[in-house]
């Protein structure tokens, strides 16, 4: 634009996005060799809350039912979803797009991991390239007969989640958290993101919400007590599912063998899936 907005576009020449009753489409074409019936966002207010472990989770016991699954990875910057799985392939591309690399047990997985000559190499790349690969990871990759597909969304919400609630068919998003009341208050943003783009929250997961100790059966609060009920009824949001801290599930991400996981922790919400 030349010169400052009135924002009245009626007395206006200039043409531009931001033109008042005009509507920009910026959704993302999917690769028409790909078929995706319900598209879930994973999301988290901040870093460090296990949203990856989350995804991992949720993608394992969707698939564990049969269902074809997939794992959009766009945290571009921060990317784990092949480690959980013990990916250390290299995702190739032919005629059609790009091929996803399927897991042990299926899951197709989508990653800037698998495309990188070394994982370690850091992605120092600006916001609108970054969000330019988002979309790619949904136009350009071969997704074939999806039931669900899980985007491992970065923590925030910046350029990235803008991109993805704008670009591509989200059916719902679930919100990850922790109890400490930091990660509780920084939630209600990516909540109130949510509702600002009008994209429906399926439910609210916290997790290392307790430790259960092997010796007396008693349940720990670490990080102090939980506040995910207040955010529930302030926001008039379902709670999914409290998970713990256990051991023997941080032993299986490191390990890449996540599919291997036990716990009815989120025994109830493939129901609530499947009604979307």
């Amino acid at each position: 634009m030349e010169k400052e907005c009135t924002h009245d576009c009626g007395s206006c020449g200039e043409t531009c996005d931001e033109r008042t009753g005009e509507k920009v489409d910026f959704s993302a074409k999917l690769n028409e060799h790909s078929k995706v019936k319900k598209v879930i966002g994973v999301l988290s207010g901040k870093g460090g809350v296990g949203k990856s472990i989350i995804t991992a989770m949720l993608a394992v016991s969707m698939r564990r039912l049969d269902h074809h699954v997939a794992i959009l990875d766009a945290d571009i910057t921060g990317p784990s979803i092949p480690k959980l799985f013990g990916l250390k392939e290299k995702a190739y591309a032919n005629d059609l797009g790009i091929i996803p690399l399927a897991t042990k047990t299926g899951i197709d997985v989508i990653s800037i991991n698998l495309l990188l000559d070394n994982e370690t190499d850091p992605v120092i790349w600006r916001g609108p390239i970054i969000g330019g690969t988002v979309k790619a990871f949904w136009s350009d990759v071969v997704w074939k007969d999806i039931d669900f597909m899980f985007i491992d969304m970065p923590p925030g919400t910046g350029d990235v989640a803008l991109t993805i609630f704008q670009s591509l068919p989200i059916d719902g998003i679930v919100v990850v958290t922790s109890p400490q009341e930091l990660a509780s208050m920084i939630v209600g943003k990516a909540v109130k993101m949510a509702q600002m783009m009008n994209i429906p929250i399926i439910g609210i997961i916290e997790n290392m919400s307790y430790f259960k100790c092997p010796d007396n059966g008693k349940d720990y609060q670490i990080f102090g007590p939980s506040h995910i009920e207040d955010i529930a009824s302030a926001y008039n949001l379902r709670v999914l599912a409290k998970i713990p801290i256990d051991p023997n599930l941080s032993s299986l991400s490191d390990l890449g063998l996540i599919e291997l996981f036990k716990g009815d922790w989120l025994a109830k919400i493939p129901e609530v899936f499947e009604k979307l």
